[in-house]
């Protein structure tokens, strides 16, 4: 069994490449998380973890990320990225991690996300505390990425 993360934090980044990967690779660096192994997760806090804006990744550490990203080539074009955490009254609760990107601005992503997160609290009958969100918003140059995650670490 893995163990369970204690802490988190919320991290965001945009670039531009020469490909959709070296856009993603260049997003994840300003991220702070681009020299280690993201593991895509799914939608759940683990209780009791905490925010922790001081993580420190080591270099190739396998690192739980739910993430969202979106990729452009259309020169001008609007994308962004966010993710927001919903924690519950309970802080021995678990909590929710909701994820969205699109061709639209931060301000748009910003507001789907937290009524993504509002309608899982709903749906669990989870009373919610407090949502927290990262958000990044980019214009494509020529081929351009924006990224947002939350980092679960031990």
């Amino acid at each position: 069994m893995l163990p369970i993360p204690v802490k988190f934090k919320l991290v965001s980044g945009t670039a531009e490449g020469e490909t959709r990967l070296t856009a993603f690779d260049k997003a994840i660096l300003r991220a702070g998380v681009g020299n280690c192994n993201l593991i895509k997760v799914s939608s759940i806090l683990p209780p009791r973890c905490r925010p922790d804006r001081g993580i420190v990744l080591p270099p190739g550490a396998l690192v739980p990320v739910a993430y969202g990203f979106i990729t452009s080539d259309v020169p001008g074009e609007v994308i962004a990225a966010a993710v927001a955490v919903g924690l519950a009254e309970d802080p021995a609760s678990y909590g929710i991690i909701m994820e969205h990107s699109g061709r639209v601005s931060r301000a748009v992503v910003e507001a789907e996300i937290v009524r993504m997160v509002e309608e899982a609290f709903a749906c669990r009958s989870l009373p919610l505390k407090e949502v927290l969100v990262e958000s990044t918003e980019h214009q494509v140059v020529k081929l351009g990425c924006a990224f947002a995650g939350v980092v679960l670490w031990y």
